[in-house]
């Protein structure tokens, strides 16, 4: 009968587990690797899921699609990334349509029109029904691919580090970080604010050496990038929604076979709607967190931030420039604006 030292074993055990992880180690690469850019940080929802649908997208092509995730501008800003995805250096892109995207297609800014949408139920029934549609297909004609689900930002609150926000006099000279959108820029001069374009890398140091008094995003935001350290007061405005489409450059998209391409659509789209979910609940139960932290909450009256609009004819200059079909969807679901 052999006899076998405990030695014997414990070599035995480590050449077990080294032809363990050789396949591991020695794994074929992935056929198609794409990288994809976020402008939040690492810790932010949609960073979160979009992690969540690489992992899923691997296990289901058998490690022949991978997705990449370069979070919080680390590929560059905003004007940047998106300058790279058309040039096809990056394959990925989680792009606002009131941002960067808007200088490319002008309509695509539509959903940010001010104090437009009332609730969550209305705007994902225009979103992923016919306004959705025909905001995708102007993205198509501009050569990029986009995915069928739009991933959230949330309603965006007014902070500064001034004064509360409880009416459009309030932001009488108030100097407003905005991103680089048009429209951002007409909202809050319309609201007599004075807005400057900058991108959200740079927004913390802009706020915290006052180049600038305040700026407007959801939440999340607020607390995955610390906004509450630099600020003091937010007015809960819910002025304007945003999100992200996911945007795939055409050329690296079409390399891809058509079934591994249904299968990486669908789970990017799953997640889509669970990201939706998590950003809903966050952006509804931050406010006693922010609070703890400093942060001074008001809420807000959207009447005569609205009336202040219609009189300034903001409405009436935006309806011009997104035509008359873009604007007549809108309108199906938000009712008369202006």
């Amino acid at each position: 009968m052999n006899t076998y030292s405990r030695r014997h074993f414990a070599a035995l055990g480590a050449a077990s587990a080294i032809a363990t992880s050789l396949p591991l180690r020695h794994a074929r690469a992935a056929e198609f690797s794409f990288k994809l850019g976020t402008n939040v940080p690492d810790s932010h929802p949609l960073n979160v899921y979009v992690r969540k649908a690489a992992e899923e997208i691997a296990q289901a092509t058998d490690g022949r699609f991978e997705l990449k995730v370069f979070a919080n501008n680390q590929l560059g800003g905003d004007s940047d990334m998106f300058s790279q995805l058309r040039a096809g250096a990056l394959e990925c892109f989680t792009l606002s349509g009131v941002n960067v995207l808007s200088t490319l297609i002008p309509s695509a800014a539509i959903w940010g029109v001010g104090f437009a949408w009332k609730d969550y139920p209305t705007l994902w029934n225009a979103l992923d029904g016919q306004f959705g549609t025909h905001l995708r297909s102007q993205i198509t004609k501009a050569g990029l691919v986009v995915m069928d689900r739009i991933w959230d930002n949330g309603f965006r609150q007014v902070t500064n580090s001034v004064r509360p926000i409880n009416s459009p006099a309030d932001l009488q000279g108030l100097k407003m970080r905005v991103p680089v959108s048009a429209l951002w820029t007409s909202l809050f001069k319309s609201l007599g604010a004075s807005p400057t374009a900058i991108n959200f890398a740079e927004v913390y140091s802009a706020l915290q050496t006052k180049i600038v008094d305040g700026q407007e995003n959801p939440p999340a935001i607020i607390s995955a990038a610390k906004l509450y350290e630099v600020q003091k007061y937010c007015s809960l405005t819910n002025h304007m929604w945003d999100g992200w489409w996911f945007l795939v450059n055409r050329r690296a998209w079409e390399s891809v076979p058509a079934d591994l391409r249904d299968k990486v659509a669908g789970i990017i789209n799953k997640y889509a709607l669970d990201e939706r979910e998590e950003i809903a609940r966050q952006n509804s139960s931050l406010q006693s967190e922010l609070a703890a932290k400093g942060l001074v909450f008001n809420n807000v009256d959207p009447a005569p931030f609205r009336e202040t609009l219609s009189k300034s004819g903001f409405y009436n200059e935006w309806r011009a420039k997104f035509g008359e079909e873009a604007w007549a969807l809108l309108e199906l679901s938000t009712g008369k604006l202006g």
